[in-house]
């Protein structure tokens, strides 16, 4: 199964644990995204990997003029249609598609967001451009996402446990690396800011559905982690941990 039809099966599935989950649906980067939308009115937005939506309601609440949900996953869209019904979220619209080939013309949008997504895209370099190619000169880019430690001895220790808890992740990035693919994509320098993201063992499974066999796996890891490792997860008796997650914006050129 490509990465593409894997994502979209394997969210499909759990869209409405996405939509009422706390780590998604709450947040003050949520907050930020609102302000950042209400200074700007744009006229039309882009959330890119939209998920359950919560970026696109927060674009909503900020005053956006049309909001494009994006997502491959046609069951998630579902969610995010119905749920902007409930809320009123009149000039919302949903598309099914992929990050890498965006369907819209050169200069559509004032702001792109992309919140907890792409560290699941196949080929973000690749996205990014598409990203600098929708955007209007000077548009804003938003990345949310979960990052990597810049220390190689923890951040492979981060890939094998997110990879273990969901087959269809592909890599946290470090910021460093961010920064080189957004410059490779034609943006300026991004600004950054990162927070620690607390993440409860037995939610943070049971939302993507992982199965028994990849929770006693991730259980096996956790019980070898290094000293390192355990300081910078900040690792629970109850498997309990922290990771990072960095807001990064900038503008098309």
């Amino acid at each position: 199964m490509e990465q593409q039809e894997l994502s979209a099966t394997q969210f499909g599935a759990r869209a409405d644990a996405y939509l009422k989950s706390s780590v998604h649906a709450q947040g003050a980067d949520l907050d930020r995204l609102r302000s950042l939308t209400e200074r700007i009115r744009p006229a039309r937005a882009l959330d890119l990997g939209c998920g359950a939506g919560h970026a696109s309601f927060a674009m909503a609440r900020g005053g956006a003029g049309r909001i494009t949900a994006f997502d491959p996953s046609a069951e998630m869209l579902a969610v995010v249609a119905r749920e902007a019904a409930g809320r009123g979220h009149g000039t919302l619209e949903t598309q099914v598609g992929s990050a890498e080939m965006l369907p819209f013309a050169n200069g559509t949008f004032e702001i792109v967001a992309t919140r907890y997504s792409a560290h699941h895209w196949t080929h973000v370099a690749r996205a990014l451009t598409e990203c600098a190619r929708v955007l209007k000169p000077g548009g804003r880019l938003v990345v949310i996402d979960v990052i990597a430690p810049e220390e190689q001895v923890l951040d492979t220790p981060l890939q094998v446990i997110e990879f273990l808890r969901d087959r269809s992740h592909v890599r946290n990035y470090r910021v460093s690396e961010w920064s080189g693919m957004l410059r490779e994509a034609g943006f300026a320098p991004p600004s950054v800011d990162s927070w620690k993201l607390p993440l409860e063992f037995p939610s943070w499974v049971a939302r993507i559905g992982t199965s028994a066999a990849r929770i006693a796996a991730l259980k096996a890891v956790f019980a070898d982690l290094g000293d390192e490792a355990r300081r910078y997860l900040q690792l629970g008796a109850d498997l309990s941990f922290v990771i990072e997650a960095a807001w990064m914006e900038t503008t098309a050129a």
